[in-house]
């Protein structure tokens, strides 16, 4: 049986009044499987490409409160308190931060092994540089524990 799911693009904007940003990580949501996932390249010459100021501890401050509030539970404050559905559209809600999200985008898929294989592709497809997707560089991954 095929499950809805959606995605979003997590994308670093370290000066938000320039509206400049560099794609670092998908957030994936399946409800039936009640599931948030934040998957994460870190790429510090890219990000330090962007803006060679950027706080490179406050970026992974951030990137790492976001995977727990993928995770949920109360580590990640009041917010991973709430069930995934909320936590999801909390994530993807429009903010004008360091860390924001594409528009979220839907689709099917048939089981979690497919999921897991769907969110690999996303982020080699929307995130990895060029240069590194031949290489499959590992990604830093945060996945709820179920």
């Amino acid at each position: 049986m095929r499950a809805p799911y959606e995605y979003a693009v997590l994308r670093l904007v370290p000066r938000v009044e320039r509206e400049e940003f560099v794609n670092v990580g998908i957030l994936f949501f399946c409800e039936a499987k009640d599931l948030v996932v934040s998957r994460v390249v870190v790429d510090e010459t890219r990000w330090l490409a962007l803006w060679p100021e950027i706080d490179l501890a406050l970026v992974t401050a951030h990137l790492d409160a976001t995977a727990r509030i993928c995770r949920g539970g109360a580590d990640a404050g009041d917010i991973g308190l709430l069930p995934s559905r909320e936590r999801w559209r909390w994530l993807v809600a429009p903010r004008s931060t360091i860390l924001q999200t594409s528009p979220a985008h839907g689709g099917l898929v048939a089981d979690s092994g497919d999921m897991d294989a769907l969110v690999a592709r996303l982020l080699d497809q929307l995130v990895r540089a060029p240069e590194a997707r031949s290489a499959s560089a590992p990604a830093k991954a945060t996945k709820p524990s179920t």
